[in-house]
């Protein structure tokens, strides 16, 4: 029990670290890019995804096209609220996101970006790492033998340690992306 709630909390901090690596562009189009995006829709906060087709012509664009036509002046003004640096252009029945390409500098700060959300996925791992033995102490006082309470460490430790190694694999696949040109 206690070593499946681990295995669980270690995975939704990989779930999460690749959510939050999604958000953080590469200077490549992606329809993921626009997730964070809600729309008013007729009274009810909506996904953007939910009200228009979001797509990806080529490497530097995003297109969105609502179902509705109405529904663009609304749509336009979401993706500029929601403060991604990004400038639709609105041509009357699609919404076209050039993506800027990323200069030098922003490059490095978007790698700090992923070595800081790195870091809390670890943060995140260790915690149930410490959870999970702390948990280990109090059934050995109730009588678990210490065999039992040392090999239950030995697989957490495991545990821990091939999360941290995937952190680190998608945290080097993300930064060689952000680096290339």
């Amino acid at each position: 029990m206690i070593l499946e709630l681990t295995r669980e909390n270690m995975h939704s901090a990989i779930e999460h670290l690749e959510k939050e690596l999604v958000h953080i562009r590469a200077g490549k189009a992606s329809t993921r890019m626009l997730d964070s995006i809600f729309v008013d829709y007729y009274g009810s906060m909506s996904p953007l995804n939910q009200i228009a087709s979001i797509t990806t012509p080529d490497a530097k664009t995003i297109a969105v096209q609502p179902w509705e036509k109405k529904m663009i002046s609304v749509i336009e003004k979401a993706i500029l609220v929601a403060n991604l640096g990004f400038n639709p252009d609105n041509n009357g029945e699609i919404i076209r996101i050039f993506i800027p390409p990323l200069t030098e500098e922003r490059r490095k700060a978007l790698a700090k970006d992923v070595n800081r959300e790195s870091e809390a996925a670890k943060i995140s791992v260790r915690s149930a790492r410490k959870e999970a033995n702390d948990q280990l102490k109090k059934l050995l006082k109730e009588g678990l033998s210490e065999d039992g309470e040392k090999e239950a460490v030995e697989l957490v430790q495991k545990m821990t340690d091939d999360f941290s190694k995937k952190i680190d694999i998608a945290t080097e696949k993300k930064q060689i992306e952000i680096m290339t040109i």
